[in-house]
C-alpha cells in the first residue's frame, strides 16, 4: 500500500500500518449536521487523499450504507492511497437493538461493507458500538477469522471502556480504540488511553473539536433541521451551551498569539498528548479540512500545553456527550 508522505505520519498500534496523524472523518457527509452534496463529499474526500490524509473513518451506520458507497466512489482508482477505516455493529436501536455483536452477523455486516466501499480488504475494522448481550471475546474471536481470510487487516473497538479492551486484547490484537477525546471532553479518553499505551494500541480521537465547539460553533436548536443531531445534544442546550462557548473564549487569546485559530490551537493540543493519538476531525467543508490540517504546523511548549490544560480542566464543560438516551450505549 502507497502512502503519502506529506502529513507527519503514526503508526496504528502494532498493526504495521502507518497513517497520516490526522484523518477525515466522514460521518457528517451523510446527513447527520444537515443535508450532504455527494458531489461535494465526493471531491473533498479526493482533495483529503491530495493533501496527503490517508485516515478515511466511515461506518455502515452513517447514513445506513450511504457513506461507505460515497468513500468507494470517492477512492476509485486511488485505493492505495488510502487507509480504508470503517465500523459495524451500532444499530441504532433497529429492530430492537442498540448494537450487534453476534459472532453470525460479523461476516454478515463484513461482506455488505465490502460491496459498499467496492474494496477486497478493509484496512482498520471497527466493533463502532459494544453489544453488551455477547461477550466481547465472541465477537472479537468472529472478526479475527475474517482478519486470518485476508478481509481485513486491522481490529478496533470504539466507546469501550478499559476493561472491554483488555478483554478483546487477549483474543486478538486490537490496533485501535476510537472513543470521543477533545479538549472538553476528556475524562474517559485520558482513563482509557492509560490503558492502551499499555497494551500498544492506538487512540483514535472522534470529535476532537467537541462537536464544533471548540471552533466557536454557537448553534440555535430551533433553527437546526430534524436530521441535525446536534439540535439534541446537550452540550449545545441552553445554558450548557453559554457556558462551554465562554470556556473556549479563554483559548481565543492563545490561539491569537500562536497566529492559528482556535480549533488549530486545540487540535494541536490533543496530538501533542502522544504520538499514540491519531485525530479525525469531520467536516463537510474543503476550507475547513484546510484549516484542521494546519493544526500540523502549529507546535506548542511544554509550558503552553500546561497552561492549555489548566485553562480546561477535565470536567469543565456543562452537559452530557451525548443525549441521556444514547449515555447508555457507549463507553461499555
Amino acid at each position: 500500500m502507497t502512502r503519502s508522505t506529506k502529513l507527519p505520519q503514526r503508526m496504528i498500534g502494532t498493526s504495521g500500518l502507518p497513517t497520516s496523524a490526522m484523518g477525515l472523518g466522514l460521518m457528517s457527509l451523510s446527513g447527520i449536521y444537515g443535508p450532504g452534496d455527494d458531489m461535494e463529499s465526493v471531491a473533498l474526500i479526493r482533495e483529503a487523499l491530495d493533501l496527503g490524509v490517508t485516515m478515511l473513518d466511515s461506518s455502515d451506520m452513517y447514513g445506513f450504507g450511504h457513506n461507505e458507497e460515497l468513500l468507494g466512489k470517492a477512492i476509485a482508482g486511488r485505493r492505495d492511497e488510502a487507509l480504508i477505516v470503517t465500523k459495524f455493529g451500532n444499530m441504532g436501536g433497529k429492530n430492537g437493538r442498540i448494537a450487534d455483536g453476534r459472532p453470525e452477523y460479523v461476516p454478515v455486516a463484513l461482506e455488505a461493507s465490502l460491496k459498499r466501499l467496492n474494496v477486497d480488504v478493509i484496512d482498520l475494522w471497527y466493533v463502532h458500538r459494544i453489544d453488551p448481550t455477547v461477550p466481547i471475546e465472541d465477537t472479537v474471536g468472529a472478526m479475527s477469522r475474517l482478519v486470518e481470510q485476508g478481509k481485513v487487516k486491522a481490529l478496533g473497538l470504539s466507546e469501550a471502556n478499559p476493561q472491554t479492551i483488555m478483554r478483546a486484547h487477549k483474543v486478538h490484537p486490537i490496533a485501535a480504540v476510537q472513543n470521543e477525546y477533545s479538549l472538553l471532553f476528556r475524562a474517559e479518553a485520558e482513563e482509557t488511553r492509560k490503558t492502551t499505551k499499555e497494551l500498544g494500541i492506538s487512540f483514535v480521537a472522534y470529535a476532537p473539536l467537541g462537536r464544533g465547539l471548540l471552533t466557536g460553533l454557537r448553534v440555535d436548536p430551533n433553527e437546526m433541521g430534524d436530521t441535525d443531531a446536534r439540535k439534541r445534544h446537550p452540550r449545545f442546550l441552553g445554558e450548557n451551551q453559554t457556558h462551554n462557548l465562554n470556556i473556549v473564549r479563554k483559548l481565543d487569546e492563545l490561539a491569537k498569539a500562536k497566529d492559528c485559530t482556535t480549533g488549530q490551537l486545540v487540535l494541536a493540543w490533543l496530538l501533542a498528548q502522544g504520538e499514540d493519538v491519531i485525530a479525525i476531525p469531520g467536516t463537510k467543508r474543503r476550507d475547513r479540512m484546510i484549516e484542521n490540517l494546519g493544526a500540523l504546523k502549529v507546535n506548542l511548549s511544554a509550558d503552553e500545553l500546561a497552561h492549555i490544560t489548566a485553562l480546561v480542566p477535565v470536567g469543565a464543560a456543562a452537559g452530557l456527550r451525548y443525549p441521556e438516551a444514547q449515555m447508555a450505549s457507549v463507553y461499555l
